[in-house]
């Protein structure tokens, strides 16, 4: 909203106005909260696991191979100081030498969907890829977790159309 619009709004005595100027689509695309009729509507932020494990550029593939494949993801998503995704090792990755580094064996630049995306897309896009998962970050891409292929597709599973449903919402 405008600063005009939150000033307003504070001099009205709401408390908790929020000024987010790049807009709707960005705050959507950053998994803020949402109010309204479609605010329930469960979307892939919201079923993405997010206790993921990550790795820097310069690691070994055998330092974090075993905390990957035990996470459950069997993934481990590179990442910076700030957690923007830099790549991706998948579970043929963790299989390299121990000694390579990360970033000689990492996916760059994996899918990512960001959270206010309904599950049937991705869905969609894992089984035609054949992908187990993928990850889920803001616009600026910084992680917030890792979308299982399964979790997706149960979540889908009622049938209807992500572009209806988007249609409805108002998120075309």
């Amino acid at each position: 909203m405008s600063a005009r619009a939150a000033a307003r709004l504070e001099s009205l005595g709401f408390t908790r106005v929020f000024r987010y100027q790049p807009g709707k689509a960005d705050w959507l695309a950053n998994g803020l909260p949402t109010e309204g009729k479609y605010a329930d509507v469960t979307r892939v932020g919201d079923l993405a696991r997010h206790e993921v494990p990550t790795c820097r550029l310069g690691d070994r593939v055998g330092d974090i191979a075993e905390r990957a494949r035990t996470s459950g993801l069997n993934v481990c998503v590179v990442v910076t100081a700030e957690r923007v995704v830099l790549g991706l090792l998948r579970p043929q990755a963790l299989d390299a030498d121990p000694s390579t580094t990360v970033e000689q064996v990492m996916e760059c630049g994996p899918k990512t969907y960001r959270p206010h995306v309904l599950p049937d897309r991705a869905a969609e896009y894992m089984r035609k890829h054949e992908l187990d998962s993928v990850l889920v970050t803001t616009s600026d891409g910084e992680l917030l977790g890792v979308l299982r292929r399964k979790d997706a597709q149960r979540e889908a599973a009622d049938g209807q159309p992500a572009n209806k449903r988007q249609q409805e919402s108002g998120n075309k």
